[in-house]
């Protein structure tokens, strides 16, 4: 997969995915934050953590536990969603985040604490649920939490027999099968996995194929930021930094 030098719908082939931009660091009461764009979508993910455990019952002698809220702005998108099918879906979505970090997260390296994910949709064009875990991704590190590696997510579409990557509102609109995976891109290894609508069979494998690629591409994008973000830091105290 390529990046696009296109923010938008039009103008992208099949394998081609949205711009993405990023920022890390920009909420100073938080432990850790990033903001990822990728075309119109563009998501918010604040850190606080590890601290102790809001409530005793939660917790865990021999890890951290993961809590994650999942908020999209009432302005985020052109249509208003009931409230009540609207925060159904947001719980589901911040399961989805929860569970996929617990998989990342070297959680046994903060036994009895709690780390908050919380994330907020201030744009949506499709693909929220990709960008926020990119973002996650990103926030996490900055909040200096170790993880077994990188995870992102692409999401992808089958559209006249081709695969198209990276999807907007748009082409989530045209109700064909939506297949979205979250990758460790090191070692390929899925973490997270969700299909809505069919998928035929004959498609499946190449589909995987290019949607584990686009995480190794997002990955790349994300890792020079971070290298950016750190030689930066470095250089504000004046240390030469390994990257």
């Amino acid at each position: 997969a390529v990046v696009s030098t296109q923010s938008g719908h039009y103008g992208r082939g099949p394998n081609e995915m949205r711009k993405l931009k990023c920022e890390m660091g920009l909420v100073q009461d938080a432990d850790g934050s990033a903001i990822v764009e990728q075309g119109y979508t563009r998501v918010l993910v604040t850190i606080y953590g590890p601290h102790e455990c809001k409530l005793k019952s939660d917790r865990n002698t021999d890890k951290a536990i993961i809590s994650c809220s999942y908020k999209k702005a009432s302005f985020s998108t052109g249509t208003r969603l009931k409230q009540l099918q609207s925060d159904s879906r947001a719980t589901e979505i911040s399961v989805m985040i929860q569970s996929t970090f617990e998989a990342a997260v070297l959680l046994e390296k903060y036994p009895k604490a709690q780390i908050d994910i919380n994330v907020q949709v201030l744009q949506g064009d499709g693909g929220e649920r990709c960008v926020a875990i990119n973002a996650t991704t990103l926030a996490l590190i900055d909040a200096g939490i170790p993880m077994r590696d990188y995870v992102c997510a692409c999401a992808a579409t089958i559209y006249q027999d081709q695969a198209i990557l990276d999807i907007n509102y748009l082409e989530e609109s045209c109700r064909g099968p939506l297949f979205m995976l979250a990758v460790m891109p090191k070692t390929e290894k899925i973490v997270q996995l969700q299909l809505d609508n069919r998928l035929h069979n004959d498609h499946l494998d190449r589909v995987v194929r290019q949607t584990i690629q686009g995480c190794k591409d997002i990955q790349a994008l994300l890792d020079r930021k971070v290298k950016e973000n750190t030689v930066e830091a470095a250089a504000a105290y004046d240390i030469k930094p390994k990257v």
